[in-house]
């Protein structure tokens, strides 16, 4: 954070430099190194007390240069572990400990106080030292401990025991301030008894011993001081709780006990002392405590009530001066990271980090804060951390108060680079309010606006709600607020609030929903039909009705809200589809993200990042991770379909470059599961290869015109060695290896979780159909294309393409491609061909009532008209390009350039084939035709219209159809 530069040492301060001085011989110093001394004795009582107590230490540090550099990863470590070499009691162990705290306390504070480093730095050595003292100190102890009263043995494995130590809070987030406490929990894995001695000891008994030892060696004051004042009151219970408790205790009190400022507190957790490995096993076992797998706004709520106990003893005991608890600071940025971190680190891993800088650089990058507001965040907090060590640098005192002496404020105000408390005031007071100002956009009661005196917005509906009104009088607030038919709004009240689902509720989620229903009410009325939205909205109500941290979510975030019964008015498939997957209404938050899905390379990258952040034997996480993903983009271009953000042509494109994004990442993840149990295939000349395989898509997501809800046509090949063995010690011939794969990517796209299938498959075009092979050899997809295919088995090859895999193997499809599809024909034939094979598709797939839209009365209004079926719509259209590629190909290869209708008719005007006229008309046709059926998609409707609508570009398509010679 730039600050301004450090000012000259006012007269008045310098007797603290020149006490310093006194008797130290300095005189072979730089002026530079005199100058950071002056500067570093004023702000800091403890560098000159520090000098004049140990001179050596200062001396020494000098002379090896580390009041200048930085220190490299593990030095301090290595230090202390060569200073405890020695120790032969614990008299010695602990003043070891201090000597060396005191010696790096002083370098610290040093290049802090002259900016020789930035806050991270410092933060990260005095984290850094922490971690050394921690668990040097656990590892010396331990074995003197063992000695005496054996080693600690698990009752269930069998093996010794280690504790491991959590530290909480700014040490488990290397976020140390210069006089900071060390919020410490102790656990050890498995109960059992020592070993080794005749008396032995019950596991939890030994290691509180050793965790009373522990706390004596850090927290003890002696004629040398002390390492770091340590604080247990973080762990189960409290101060009555057991000072160190087995794995199993702490899952079970954090499962069935843990409060919200528990989690909070959890987030930072790291383990800095002990058993390491045991210590990462803990952590996971607790990550469910603190991380919800949903939305989980409640936080919000436990996050308001605690700040709102902070400021009432901020009140109470005369705190406004207090830089981390008092308005605008420290604990407020804190908060306003946290809040995020517990509502969305559950599904975003991103956010489950421990680092508060590090968490506001993933709220911007993220969109879940304009980057502006992150950046204020930012600077404010790296001003207040600045000021915070400058208020405990100077009598190493752990407070966050401003000081009322005006010498003291005269010495703050020079370590912080001001001409003085007034400069330095100012500052401060602007940084506060925009931190307060932030804090109050993020975790304040929408409800409570500074200075409004109304109403909670939905309080005229409470007694309606609470049946306090009777039938009569609730059906008539019902009808004033605008519901067409206020009987049947009120019956579908009142069958939610006496239905299973509600009556089953436990106290706070009943809470919850008596504070949300009349907020739905009071903005379902501001709607335009809000009989459509109560009827839309309340499903979904009442399927999360036991889950009612969502409740929370539109309760906090009255615009999602909004837009939730907006698009729930607009699509009931929207309604179905949130109701289904609450998970959805994360998508809501984000106006501009909702309404602006990413393009393709945006779109690979989002998922690549997400997956790459769970373990890759998480194979659970991976599919659901998935699921959500295609669900949440599914949603955003639905709703940017239907506020017109996004036209049909960008919606299938949209929907298409989705299914690519899934279907590289299911390729990946199947190909990896696959390789670790049998090995890589090998090629003809024995190397093992790459994935020598490719997804062929087939129809809609072939011709890059999927639509909501759409299954995917696949086809596999590969172009591996079919009877060359995997080179893992599972092995299986190549033919084997590809089958399975392609089982694998089926298992993984189709199987029901929590979150639903990713998509239905269909493979029945690959070669023979469903009795064909579920993996073809790129040599036998051409043989069978050559020689076996049918003529409508071609057809579908003209929107065939690689959707994912090798470029290599999707090079030599595209030449199969070319030459099938482009060899000379008998249009006779093929006419004859198409036309039956269209004839067969009207009988079965057409409107019965019309003959498929053939008989007299097709156009006859009130008749049905199957959007794709039948005679004239979209089908007619796709045969007649898949006609044209076929007959004219040989002759204009560029018609097998795109596999999409739209292009594949460009060329066909382009190559004067078809009139321009007739392009256009046929175009706009298939777009409008799509339009419709993209609509009644959204509003759950058969994609059927009546007859009377869309005649003259059903009669256009009929006629170029009867022109071009087919029947």
């Amino acid at each position: 954070m730039p600050l301004p530069a450090l000012l000259a040492v006012p007269p008045s301060l310098h007797f603290h430099a020149e006490r310093a001085r006194a008797g130290l011989p300095v005189n072979d110093w730089s002026q530079e190194r005199l100058q950071a001394f002056e500067r570093a004795c004023v702000g800091s009582d403890f560098v000159s007390e520090q000098a004049q107590r140990d001179p050596d230490s200062l001396l020494a540090l000098a002379a090896e240069g580390l009041l200048e550099r930085s220190l490299a990863q593990g030095e301090l470590r290595d230090e202390l572990v060569a200073r405890l070499a020695d120790c032969a009691d614990e008299e010695a162990l602990a003043r070891a400990l201090r000597r060396f705290r005191n010696r790096h306390q002083l370098r610290i504070i040093w290049r802090d106080l002259n900016r020789f480093c930035d806050l991270r730095e410092t933060c990260r050595d005095l984290s850094d030292m922490a971690d050394a003292c921690i668990d040097l100190a656990y590892h010396w102890l331990y074995p003197q401990l063992c000695a005496q009263h054996g080693t600690p043995m698990g009752r269930r494995s069998g093996l010794p025991q280690h504790m491991v130590i959590l530290g909480m809070g700014k040490l488990g987030a290397h976020e140390l301030n210069l006089s900071s406490d060390i919020d410490l929990i102790f656990g050890y894995p498995e109960g059992g008894e020592t070993e080794g001695v005749k008396r032995t000891l019950d596991n939890q008994e030994f290691f509180t011993r050793l965790g009373q030892k522990l706390i004596r060696a850090l927290d003890a004051i002696t004629v040398d001081g002390f390492v770091f004042r340590t604080d247990m009151r973080l762990r189960p219970y409290g101060s009555s709780g057991a000072l160190v408790l087995s794995f199993n205790a702490l899952e079970q009190y954090y499962q069935d006990q843990g409060r919200d400022w528990e989690r909070y507190a959890m987030i930072k957790a790291r383990v800095v002392g002990g058993d390491q490995q045991a210590g990462r096993e803990l952590l996971e076992m607790l990550r469910p405590f603190v991380y919800r797998r949903y939305l989980d706004f409640s936080a919000i709520e436990a996050l308001r009530s605690m700040k709102q106990l902070i400021q009432q003893e901020v009140r109470r005991k005369g705190m406004a001066a207090n830089i981390k608890l008092g308005a605008g600071g420290i604990r407020e940025v804190e908060f306003i990271a946290q809040a995020f971190q517990l509502i969305h680190g559950g599904r975003d891993l991103s956010l489950q980090q421990r680092a508060l800088l590090g968490v506001l650089e993933t709220l911007a990058g993220q969109g879940y804060m304009p980057p502006a507001a992150v950046e204020e965040l930012r600077d404010g907090y790296c001003f207040l951390r600045y000021l915070e060590h400058a208020l405990q640098a100077i009598g190493d005192r752990q407070t966050q108060m401003l000081p009322d002496d005006d010498h003291e404020r005269e010495r703050v105000a020079f370590a912080m680079g001001f001409a003085d408390w007034a400069a330095l005031c100012e500052r401060l007071e602007y940084w506060r309010g925009r931190i307060d100002w932030h804090f109050r956009q993020v975790i304040a009661d929408p409800d409570e606006e500074e200075g409004d005196d109304e109403l909670t917005p939905g309080s005229d509906w409470l007694p309606l709600w609470e049946e306090a009104l009777g039938d009569e009088a609730a059906c008539r607030q019902l009808e004033e607020a605008g519901f067409a038919d206020p009987a049947a709004a009120w019956k579908r009240l009142h069958d939610l609030r006496h239905g299973p689902q509600v009556r089953a509720m436990q106290r706070l989620g009943r809470e919850r929903l008596d504070a949300f229903v009349p907020r739905l009410l009071a903005q379902a009325a501001e709607q335009e039909n809000p009989d459509l939205v109560l009827e839309r909205v309340l499903p979904l109500v009442e399927r999360v009705a036991r889950r009612s941290a969502y409740l929370v979510l539109l309760s906090e975030n009255p615009g999602a809200l909004q837009r939730l019964m907006q698009l729930c008015a607009a699509s009931p498939w929207i309604a179905e589809q949130i109701a289904r997957f609450p998970l959805l209404l994360d998508e809501l938050l984000n106006e501009g993200r909702l309404y602006s899905p990413p393009l393709a390379p945006e779109l690979a990258a989002e998922l690549q990042e997400r997956l790459m952040r769970i373990p890759e034997d998480d194979l659970e996480q991976q599919m659901e991770a998935l699921r959500h993903f295609k669900l949440a983009h599914g949603l955003r271009v639905a709703a940017s379909e239907i506020v017109g953000s996004l036209p049909l042509m960008k919606v299938s494109d949209y929907l298409t470059w989705l299914a690519e994004a899934i279907l590289a990442q299911v390729l990946a993840l199947a190909w990896r599961q696959t390789t670790e149990k049998y090995g890589a295939p090998r090629r003809a000349d024995g190397s093992s290869c790459d994935p020598d395989f490719i997804i062929v898509g087939y129809g809609k997501v072939g011709g890059i015109e999927l639509g909501h809800g759409s299954d995917l046509d696949l086809v596999f090949i590969h172009d591996g060695d079919p009877n060359a063995e995997t080179d893992g010690t599972k092995a299986i011939d190549g033919a084997q290896f590809f089958t399975r794969l392609g089982q694998r990517i089926i298992h993984l796209l189709t199987t029901q979780t929590t979150s639903g299938a990713l998509y239905e498959v269909d493979m029945r075009l690959r070669p023979s159909g469903a009795s064909g092979l579920l993996v073809s050899s790129l040599g036998a997809f051409q043989r069978y294309q050559e020689n076996e295919a049918w003529t409508w088995e071609h057809q579908a090859l003209v929107r065939a393409r690689v959707l994912v895999g090798c470029p290599r193997v999707a090079a030599a499809f595209e030449q199969v491609r070319a030459g099938v599809l482009g060899r000379p024909r008998d249009l006779t034939a093929l006419r004859q061909e198409v036309s039956e094979m269209r004839a067969k598709m009207r009988d079965n797939l057409g409107s019965r009532e019309t003959a498929a839209g053939t008989a007299a009365n097709a156009f006859e209004p009130g008749q049905p008209f199957d959007l794709k079926q039948d005679a004239g719509g979209i089908v007619d259209i796709e045969f007649m390009v898949q006609y044209a590629a076929l007959a004219w190909s040989h002759q204009h290869p560029q018609l097998l350039r795109y596999t999409d209708n739209i292009r594949i008719l460009d060329g066909l005007g382009e190559a004067g084939l078809l009139p321009p006229q007739d392009v256009t008309l046929l175009q706009e046709a298939y777009k409008a035709f799509r339009a419709v059926a993209h609509r009644q998609a959204l509003q759950k409707q058969p994609g059927k219209v009546d007859a009377a609508q869309l005649q003259v570009e059903r009669h256009e398509v009929l006629r170029i159809w009867r022109e071009l010679g087919l029947q």
